[in-house]
């Protein structure tokens, strides 16, 4: 069977399909060319990332697709419905990236609660000359020891999110349409394991209750956070979100921070993005990274390697 790669994985799970007879092109197809290159190619496996939309147009007219294959979790750029409607399957690796994002995350956390981000920013300007003043202004931290993390869906990154929380002496408190009750266990380093039994709770109860919120949702059509959401929150809070732009809305945040109301945000993705909003961009109270959250080595590897034993279990 034919495979084409067109937004990257790792030559591990290039290799693996290889080595399972697979033909394997790595051709980067720009999108209005897709229909054609796969039609001319006969490419029957069709890998992407977020960057290729497979959707209706693609779909009607490459008849040669058997299987569209996400490398990650989020599938907002695959119309999922309809290609399995048209008998295509979909697979994606929920699992592969979980504690990549989980631990950025953390990143923003911990960024947040001690203004390193806004510190990397002022010590190269004006650290030589006022660095008396820069230690005053960024000398009344936090600890995420003993505060409550509030986590809005509870997948697998959720859930990752959760173990980590609660490794550092956070409560874990969440919100999920799916799920009443889960049971997370914590692992560490020599085999011993700690769970807990989470319930889920009410947004509202999420929103009056937590210090630090985290998003873990899909794609929305209305914000999950907005103007009336922040209202709800204690003044101070912190909120991180690495899961799709438009899961917050912007200006609401942007309202939020200047009144007090959260303390920092770290963001990794964006409503306008490619181009996130200039507001968002300067804003001394945001910690920023460019949609990174799945993009570390061991995700990549273990990514590619979910990818390509999904495809050679589904293609027996």
């Amino acid at each position: 069977m034919k495979i084409l790669v067109n937004d990257r994985i790792s030559q591990s799970g290039i290799q693996a399909l290889q080595n399972a007879g697979f033909e394997v092109n790595t051709t980067k197809v720009a999108q209005e060319q897709l229909i054609n290159y796969i039609n001319k190619n006969a490419i029957e496996i069709l890998l992407v990332r977020s960057a290729t939309e497979v959707n209706k147009e693609v779909i009607d007219n490459c008849p040669t697709l058997k299987i569209v294959g996400r490398a990650g979790v989020g599938m907002d750029n695959i119309d999922v419905e309809y290609a399995v409607q048209k008998g295509i399957k979909v697979i994606n690796t929920p699992e592969a990236s979980a504690a990549s994002v989980a631990e950025l995350v953390f990143a923003h956390l911990y960024s947040g609660v001690r203004f390193v981000h806004d510190s990397n920013r002022n010590m190269p300007l004006e650290g030589d000359s006022k660095f008396n003043m820069l230690k005053k202004a960024y000398s009344k931290g936090l600890e995420l020891k003993g505060k409550t993390l509030g986590i809005v869906g509870f997948g697998k990154i959720g859930q990752a999110t959760a173990k980590i929380a609660l490794g550092i002496g956070m409560k874990v408190m969440y919100h999920d349409h799916h799920r009443e009750e889960t049971t997370v266990t914590v692992p560490f380093f020599d085999g011993q394991s700690v769970s807990f039994v989470l319930k889920n709770n009410s947004m509202e109860e999420l929103l009056k209750s937590a210090d630090f919120f985290s998003m873990h949702v899909p794609a929305q059509k209305q914000y999950a956070i907005g103007k009336k959401e922040f209202e709800l929150m204690k003044d101070g809070v912190g909120i991180i979100n690495t899961a799709r732009g438009g899961v917050i809305d912007e200006v609401a945040l942007v309202d939020a921070l200047e009144n007090g109301k959260v303390l920092f945000a770290g963001l990794d993705v964006y409503e306008s993005e490619p181009s996130p909003e200039i507001r968002i961009l300067m804003h001394p109270q945001i910690s920023l990274t460019p949609h990174i959250g799945g993009s570390t080595i061991e995700a990549q590897e273990r990514i590619g390697m979910e990818l390509a034993n999904l495809i050679i279990d589904h293609s027996k």
